[in-house]
């Protein structure tokens, strides 16, 4: 999601001395994703490092404009551009945006997914009234009869992309895409492919809720990184904040939550995972993380099975390739897939 805070801590351990020698540098950027960006890298210097972030930092930017529901930029057309057609004109857009809209309609259609981008309509008035009610004693939630009817025009199938043309066209006037679901994702899987593609052998990146790692940590001494997965019920900046850690390499870890967007009306906290069907935050949770190579997949994936009630949740788990999952039910009792027990600390895993 655009808005998520930082779910999972990236632990890299420092360079021992080796030939060549290799250290741990790292860097943080605050204009993307209305997050914090974290890259990590293994290079020989840090004028080496400090290219791989300059790439970075040009396609976060670039891929933020892109996907970016809220502003207009020069010579851009992105999510903003098409929701403002809707029902006039097709756009024409790039590549990185063609794609993402093919591969979320595609996962909704094929899989009757709950994770819609085209849920625009219903997620705006939501995040109105969120805004208006942080901090707020006379916060309100949005009236019933109007998600209902924003509902109405969230017809994903309404969508049509033209590959030729390299087209979107909104059928709806009033139809508009969303895509924090997995725009995050997507674009740190991008950024990642093209750091290694232009060298980058062990690094990686924490963009929120999101951990991409490439290669294994060049500490001569660990085989993966270490990513801490947070306690849903402790305050972020604790020190005891962590559940439990994960150990992965060249891997995706997400996270979705309860705890990240929220306020509360009459005591009681709406968070901003709506479910579709009955237009309001999904309750079968308090988080869950996924730990896949793609990060874009594991972006889906971790709204998807978090809108989904456990069993249902599970069996989707179950029926995917190289996905595990961590639940955490509102209990606070914890349940995995049977991989996701291996590389668990809690199970004797270690890097």
């Amino acid at each position: 999601m655009f808005s998520c805070l930082l779910l999972l801590m990236l632990t890299a351990m420092p360079a021992c001395n080796q030939e060549p020698q290799y250290t741990a540098y790292s860097e943080n950027m605050m204009d993307y994703f209305d997050t914090v960006i974290t890259i990590v890298g293994y290079t020989e210097t840090e004028a080496e490092f400090k290219e791989y972030v300059e790439l970075a930092r040009q396609r976060f930017e670039e891929l933020h404009q892109l996907y970016d529901i809220y502003s207009n930029y020069p010579r851009v057309n992105n999510v903003k551009t098409i929701n403002d057609k809707a029902g006039i004109e097709p756009v024409q857009v790039q590549a990185e945006l063609l794609d993402l809209i093919i591969f979320a309609q595609d996962w909704t259609i094929t899989h009757d997914g709950k994770t819609n981008i085209a849920l625009g309509p219903v997620l705006s008035l939501w995040h109105d009234y969120r805004n208006q009610g942080i901090d707020n004693p006379n916060a309100q939630l949005p009236p019933i009869d109007k998600l209902e009817a924003a509902a109405q025009h969230a017809d994903i199938r309404r969508v049509t992309v033209d590959t030729d043309s390299s087209t979107v066209f909104l059928e709806d006037a009033e139809m508009s895409l969303d895509l924090g679901a997995l725009a995050k994702g997507y674009a740190t899987e991008l950024v990642a492919q093209e750091l290694i593609e232009a060298g980058l052998e062990s690094g990686a990146i924490s963009s929120g809720g999101n951990v991409r790692t490439m290669g294994k940590p060049l500490t001569g001494k660990h085989d993966n990184w270490a990513v801490n997965i947070m306690d849903p019920d402790s305050y972020y900046f604790s020190e005891d904040k962590n559940l439990d850690t994960v150990y992965v390499h060249d891997a995706s870890v997400v996270s979705s939550g309860d705890y990240q967007r929220y306020y509360y009306v009459d005591e009681v906290r709406y968070h901003h995972l709506i479910d579709p069907n009955t237009l309001m935050p999904a309750d079968y949770y308090r988080a869950l993380t996924v730990v896949t190579p793609d990060s874009g997949f594991a972006d889906l994936l971790s709204t998807e099975l978090f809108l989904l009630p456990y069993q249902e949740s599970r069996e989707l788990a179950d029926s995917l390739e190289n996905v595990e999952v961590l639940w955490i039910m509102p209990d606070g009792e914890v349940r995995t897939t049977q991989g996701m027990e291996t590389i668990l600390r809690s199970h004797g895993a270690g890097q």
